[in-house]
């Protein structure tokens, strides 16, 4: 009879102790904006009783946020930033987890067919198309600027029609429809916007339009006040059979936002 009751003692402050633990993911405004991200972490808070805390960035204010030891978790998607936050010793593991695509967005007017991002691009730089970039180091931005350079093209930063706005993908979204101009984004942001009367895809489902999300965690020599045993068990039940079903059914007006590609 004591032994029992020592096993429900135990078990009951193992409850109580993963009940006042949490972490801290600092992840991409794409996955906040489409809501992706909170009902992950509710099927996750729901099963473990941890309590998990999203900060929404851009990509690039993420990685500082990671950098100077404040998150658990990296939710981000630009691979080269993230390979260099590894290579810095900054994460102790990284996985590709999900994916889904950029597009590029123009005014409904806009009826010439888009053979190749690269000439979007020049045709945009050479009419002098107003152009409304997110200007956040966000990973949408961070893809605009390859783009700008794939189609050899100097980052047009001090031209008139380049609007660099500081703004998340929501935001951008909303200047470029009141602006019937150009702007970049992931497809998830765009298929959730409701705001885009004036708008259109003119450019997609082109190699260099490919959005790679990559998940890490973030290392305990920056913060040893990190969780990381927490931050494990959340990383090893994202990248599960049971949260590969979660992300790929997940949907927002009928459609399929990111596409799981955990290895």
């Amino acid at each position: 009879m004591i032994r029992v009751l020592l096993i429900f003692i135990l078990i009951f402050l193992i409850k109580s102790a993963l009940a006042n633990k949490y972490i801290t993911i600092a992840s991409t405004t794409s996955t906040h904006d489409t809501g992706l991200l909170e009902y992950l972490n509710k099927e996750f808070e729901n099963k473990y009783n941890i309590k998990v805390r999203a900060l929404s960035l851009g990509t690039g204010q993420a990685i500082k946020v990671a950098m100077d030891g404040n998150v658990e978790i990296l939710l981000v998607h630009h691979k080269k930033s993230e390979l260099e936050f590894m290579e810095n010793g900054y994460g102790i593991l990284r996985h590709d987890l999900m994916y889904n695509d950029f597009v590029l967005i123009g005014p409904k007017k806009d009826k010439k067919k888009c053979s190749s991002i690269e000439n979007k691009m020049i045709e945009i730089k050479q009419s002098e198309l107003l152009f409304i970039s997110r200007g956040d180091e966000s990973g949408t931005h961070k893809k605009e600027k390859e783009l700008w350079e794939l189609s050899n093209i100097n980052i047009p930063v001090q031209e008139n029609w380049y609007l660099s706005v500081g703004q998340g993908m929501g935001s951008t979204l909303l200047i470029t429809n009141q602006k019937k101009a150009y702007t970049l984004s992931d497809r998830s942001t765009w298929i959730a916007f409701n705001e885009k009367e004036n708008l259109k895809i003119v450019c997609e489902n082109l190699p260099p339009l490919f959005n790679q999300y990559g998940i890490i965690l973030v290392s305990n020599k920056i913060n040893n006040n990190l969780n990381i045993e927490t931050a494990e068990i959340y990383i090893n039940w994202i990248t599960s059979g049971e949260a590969k079903k979660l992300i790929n059914n997940y949907r927002v007006n009928g459609r399929q936002l990111f596409y799981f590609n955990y290895n």
